[in-house]
């Protein structure tokens, strides 16, 4: 019978170089000569003034390397990271086995703010520096993960108000209950349960209204539009995804396509990918390398997201050349035609009944329009009133129609006709006459991403950005923001993005 030699994986006091522990070729080796030997860490000089008196603070770049260390291993709580750097022997080597408490860990991360930012550009220099940013393709995607911000206290001031004044009416009304029950002596420890909830109603009633008091206003979209305030992080934002409402931030980053640089990073508290399109397009340009990212010869790509006529239009004034899809590319590339196919089929065991067929309603196709006579008459045979003969609609021009009441309440066509017939009382329909000032920006990027040079170029856009995400939500355990506040957040979703950019170097042959 063979004979094996006993393997003791009980604990030992060994002597341990701590410097060899870091490994040529691996992230923590990279990551520890870049941060001793490359950047200018000195801004974070002015957060102390113990130079004559107070204690001795830990090293800004130890903290550092032991942060970005554990955000490439997934760890992201502070108490796990303090631990790591009294157990593991890869922490203990990067800082110097000084363990650090978990507080000053979390308020380093916490007050990142600006010198990440710094931190970023100055790694962003050095990837330009070994030849890893090619400036012929960019990428600009985002994805969408909630932060450390309750959804269910979303809402705009006159919902609060409301709110509010629920909880005070609640205890009031148990007060008074309370009251009467006290001259009839009941239990002890009811009452004291009863004085309990009254309290607490009272104390939230009491928080909220203070809130209204701080925040004198609702948040206001791009648009003007109201915006859902939230009362845990006013700067997060309620936002849809594919698994549900989230009440989060949107982390963007900008991909070079030679090497999968992360070349800007930034997050915001939105869910509107339009809004963020311009904002990093401005910081690619303005971003400080050997050379400028982009030049005559670069290409901006971006999904259907964060296509507007307004953002092409500003695109073109900043001369950027650019690829935006709209939502209806894929329907006009007949190489798609056939895609529906592949869309995943309901559950059977969890939808047996299937899904109830959907009413096909009336399109403006389906009303008789003359426009000679200028008149138009509805499935239903009634006459529309015009209200809008010349109408620009997203720089078309448009002739407008609107039902009367005294036709379109009692009318059996509701349901085919109006989207929502329990709310809106009349059909309005338009019908474009072309468009009012020459040919869009919209157009002009249709024609553009239709052509065969355009589906080659933007086909590359997908292979460009979306294994960056794989990398930082999957491999590096990403699946929420820790933090509250736009800024602070801003900080770990750029630390994220560095842990991929310096991976990018150690993969490249960096300091070894």
């Amino acid at each position: 019978m063979a004979r094996y030699k006993h393997i003791d994986t009980s604990p030992r006091f060994l002597a341990v170089d701590l410097q060899r522990q870091l490994l040529p070729g691996t992230f923590e080796h990279a990551m520890n000569h870049l941060i001793d030997n490359e950047l200018d860490l000195s801004d974070f000089d002015a957060r102390f003034k113990n130079d004559v008196t107070g204690a001795a603070a830990y090293p800004p770049a130890m903290l550092l390397k032991v942060i970005l260390f554990a955000y490439s291993m997934g760890v992201v709580s502070s108490r796990n990271i303090e631990r790591a750097c009294r157990e593991h022997v890869t922490f203990i080597a990067l800082s110097g086995d000084s363990g650090p408490h978990f507080t000053t860990i979390a308020g380093f991360v916490s007050t990142l703010g600006d010198d990440i930012a710094r931190i970023f550009s100055q790694i962003l220099f050095i990837c330009d520096k070994q030849g890893l940013i090619g400036r012929e393709m960019f990428a600009i995607d985002g994805v969408k993960l909630p932060s450390n911000a309750s959804k269910a206290k979303s809402g705009t001031r006159a919902d609060f108000e409301r709110q509010a004044a629920k909880l005070e009416s609640a205890a009031k009304i148990m007060l008074e209950r309370h009251r009467e029950e006290d001259q009839r002596a009941s239990e002890p420890d009811l009452q004291a349960k009863e004085t309990q909830r009254i309290a607490r109603l009272q104390n939230d009633a009491a928080k909220m209204r203070q809130w209204l008091a701080d925040n004198k206003a609702d948040r206001k979209g791009s648009k003007g539009a109201v915006r859902k305030s939230n009362r845990t992080d006013n700067e997060s934002a309620k936002m849809a995804t594919s698994k549900g409402v989230i009440q989060g931030y949107t982390g963007v980053a900008a991909v070079d396509a030679k090497h999968q640089i992360i070349v800007e990073a930034q997050a915001h508290g939105t869910g509107s990918e339009q809004e963020l399109l311009l904002p990093v397009v401005k910081a690619i340009k303005a971003a400080k390398t050997k050379t400028p990212l982009i030049n005559d010869s670069s290409l901006v790509t971006a999904d259907a997201g964060y296509h507007s006529e307004d953002n092409l239009k500003e695109l073109a004034e900043l001369e950027v050349e650019a690829l935006i899809a709209d939502t209806n590319m894929r329907g006009r590339d007949e190489r798609f035609a056939g895609q529906d196919k592949y869309k995943a089929l309901p559950d059977p065991i969890h939808d047996k009944g299937g899904k109830p067929k959907k009413v096909a309603r009336y399109r403006p196709k389906d009303f008789n329009y003359d426009p000679q006579a200028a008149t138009c008459i509805c499935p239903a045979g009634k006459q529309l009133y015009s209200n809008g003969s010349g109408c620009t609609i997203n720089g078309y021009a448009a002739v407008k129609f609107q039902g009367a009441q005294r036709d379109c309440v009692p009318c059996a066509h509701r349901d085919r006709c109006l989207l929502k017939p329990d709310k809106t009382k009349v059909r309005q329909v338009s019908f474009f006459q072309g468009k009012r000032d020459g040919v869009s920006y919209t157009d002009k990027m249709k024609a553009r991403i239709d052509s065969p040079e355009g589906r080659m170029q933007y086909g590359q856009r997908f292979a460009t950005v979306e294994p960056v995400f794989g990398n930082v939500r999957y491999n590096k355990g990403l699946d929420r923001f820790t933090l509250r506040g736009r800024k602070k957040v801003d900080g770990q979703w750029k630390l994220f993005c560095l842990v991929h950019n310096i991976e990018k170097l150690a993969h490249h042959g960096y300091a070894q």
